[in-house]
């Protein structure tokens, strides 16, 4: 029952995921990748921070602390950079189709580290699901801006970063607890984006926002941030790292399902295909038979 709440909590994390892509899409001409990653994860920090330190959970000691910071300068600032890169130069289904990419990229991590062994289910779960997003999103792929494979490069190296963290940070949220863990790991990535954001003038550059930008930073400091990544990371504390990542073909669907509800674009039968294609994929990854 764990390991099913687990995969749940990770869909859920992916499909807000999937909206936030679509959201720093809208944003991201109005001021740099950095600057949108301290507002997203400056905000997360803020709310989960506190929520933490009125958590009964075990602190990390002092000396224990460096892990912690590494995989939070890896997740909470060199990802958010090279994700929101990414959007400058592609689109938003290109981009979430890329970060598809995570599972793969999961899998083979872990049976390299040797920390989870590559099976012949987990692998037909994967390219399955992977499978499903591709077919969901085949007719807007012939629509690629030029020179979006420059976006999606920089979104394939955004999903191995996410990689490593999910695979290293399974002990730490078991350790700690997902509260405690996650906020940590993100009040010091944040930290640092902040810095960085300060010291260039990007935070400078905010001035001019409208009433909609700061709705979309809003949201993507609350859900994007806070609720994506706390749900993620109580995903990884509950299951395998490759169960958590397959979530991730989930994105591109709801940003499909999103820019449909939203912008009036037509649901195809290639998005009603890739959907069943990719809960099957989940399935067959997520099943102990």
């Amino acid at each position: 029952m764990g390991e099913i709440i687990g995969v749940f909590a990770a869909v859920l994390s992916s499909s807000i995921g999937g909206l936030s892509v679509g959201v720093t899409r809208f944003v991201v001409g109005a001021t740099d990748p950095i600057t949108i990653g301290a507002f997203r994860f400056g905000i997360g920090s803020v709310i989960l921070l506190p929520l933490a330190l009125h958590h009964r959970q075990r602190w990390p000691r002092l000396a224990e602390f460096g892990p912690i910071i590494g995989l939070g300068l890896l997740y909470f600032a060199l990802f958010p950079i090279l994700f929101n890169a990414s959007l400058i130069y592609t689109t938003a289904a290109r981009g979430s189709l890329a970060l598809s990419t995570l599972p793969v990229l999961t899998m083979l991590v872990g049976a390299v580290l040797r920390i989870e062994p590559l099976t012949r289910k987990k692998s037909t779960g994967v390219a399955l699901a992977t499978l499903g997003v591709a077919v969901a999103l085949l007719t807007n792929l012939a629509a690629a801006p030029e020179g979006a494979w420059r976006g999606d490069l920089l979104m394939v190296a955004a999903a191995f970063t996410m990689a490593l963290y999910s695979i290293w940070s399974r002990p730490l949220a078991q350790r700690y607890g997902t509260i405690v863990y996650t906020a940590l790991a993100m009040t010091f990535g944040g930290i640092a984006l902040v810095g960085v954001a300060w010291a260039s003038g990007g935070l400078a550059s905010t001035t001019a926002f409208c009433s909609y930008q700061w709705s979309a930073m809003a949201f993507l400091g609350v859900f994007g941030g806070a609720m994506t990544f706390l749900l993620w990371s109580y995903a990884l504390e509950r299951t395998t790292p490759t169960r958590v990542a397959i979530s991730v073909t989930v994105n591109p669907i709801a940003s499909a399902v999103f820019g449909a509800y939203v912008l009036g674009e037509p649901i195809t039968p290639n998005l009603i295909a890739g959907l069943v294609l990719v809960a099957i994929g989940i399935a067959v990854a997520t099943s102990n038979r």
